[in-house]
């Protein structure tokens, strides 16, 4: 299980996972309903087939230091720091939960069923993942050892420790990597159809492009196309530095959380000054100012700490440099704006009047 890859190994595979997501969100768009639902199938008898073979193989670690011990190993000598820090990882997996949303002028009865499924989605997803959670720290055996993995993957360390079997690691590791393929088919989708609404909105440059949809097809082709090719570009950066592409790509988690925060605080002010909200199928009621003020507390929190490095002390090359690019891109986006978006920019209430 030795680590032999390239970096350029790892920028053809992010091509090619690309370049798959590309073909189903094109040429196959309109099987895309049927493929979710198969990949739904998968994912939770995937679920149950890691669940289950790492209860009967795995080893058994006591409870008392599964839910009572905690280690500081990034060093950070403070385990409450050290928890802040690392909260990271856990929160990228509830990022995107708003990429539905993205995709709601697509859908039948939007603003009844687009809520509801988002809520399930998290309900479900939260069960599955605290059992699983649950179960790889009580099956994890040696920490250092899966931490030190030569895979680079402590995950698939750990299944290799459980099951002692190359085979058997291989097959169940391939189901956590399918469902990230299959993942990144949902994240173009998103992204393609938010540059399309945004471009629409004449809110990013070359927008008539960016927004044309060409006839015969019911979908913004121009702008799957654009995602594709800055996808490309991105991953192209990892041949030359690795440390730069990881800056670069983890970006994604400071702007996702900062928009989460802005939109979510509106929805709070609003509440907070008894303004009433636009009609609508679905609503959080009374709860709603509580649910907006934790969330935007737990954010801002989070946003923080996703500028902090991983180890204290960092080297130039394990520095997490966000808040650079975070800065760059705030503020050219910010002159952008003044000097141009604010002339030409039109929000999606514009056509909602003009609907009216």
């Amino acid at each position: 299980m030795a680590n032999r890859h390239q970096r350029w190994h790892g920028t053809l595979i992010v091509i090619a996972v690309a370049g798959f997501s590309i073909v189903f969100n094109t040429l196959l768009a309109r099987k895309l309903p049927l493929i979710e639902g198969i990949v739904l199938v998968l994912h939770v008898l995937g679920f149950f087939a890691i669940f289950i073979t790492m209860w009967v193989l795995g080893p058994r670690s006591p409870a008392k230091e599964v839910f009572g011990g905690f280690q500081d190993n990034a060093g950070w000598g403070n385990v409450g720091l050290s928890v802040l820090v690392g909260q990271l990882s856990a929160i990228f997996s509830l990022l995107g939960s708003d990429a539905a949303t993205h995709m709601s002028e697509e859908l039948r009865d939007a603003s009844h069923t687009l809520p509801r499924a988002m809520i399930w989605t998290a309900i479900s997803n939260s069960i599955l993942g605290f059992l699983m959670l649950v179960t790889f720290c009580i099956c994890l055996g040696d920490v250092d050892s899966a931490i030190m993995t030569p895979t680079g993957q402590p995950h698939i360390q750990v299944l290799y420790n459980v099951t002692q079997s190359l085979t058997a690691t291989t097959v169940l590791a391939s189901i956590t990597t399918i469902m990230a393929v299959f993942g990144c088919i949902n994240n173009v989708a998103t992204c393609s159809r938010q540059l399309f609404a945004f471009a629409r909105d004449q809110g990013v440059p070359f927008s008539l492009f960016l927004s044309y949809v060409r006839p015969g097809w019911d979908i913004p082709v121009n702008s799957v196309i654009v995602s594709f090719a800055i996808t490309i570009s991105l991953s192209l950066i990892n041949i030359g530095s690795t440390v730069a592409f990881n800056s670069i790509a983890s970006l994604g988690t400071c702007a996702l959380i900062s928009s989460y925060i802005i939109s979510t605080a509106c929805m709070f002010v609003k509440r907070w000054k008894g303004e009433a909200l636009l009609p609508c199928k679905f609503s959080l009621g009374k709860a709603g100012i509580w649910i907006n003020g934790i969330a935007v507390v737990y954010l801002s929190v989070a946003f923080t700490f996703a500028f902090f490095p991983t180890f204290p002390h960092p080297t130039p090359d394990l520095m997490n440099w966000n808040f650079l690019i975070y800065g760059v891109v705030v503020v050219t986006s910010l002159v952008y704006f003044m000097r141009k978006g604010r002339k030409v920019y039109v929000g999606p209430v514009e056509y909602l009047n003009k609907d009216l």
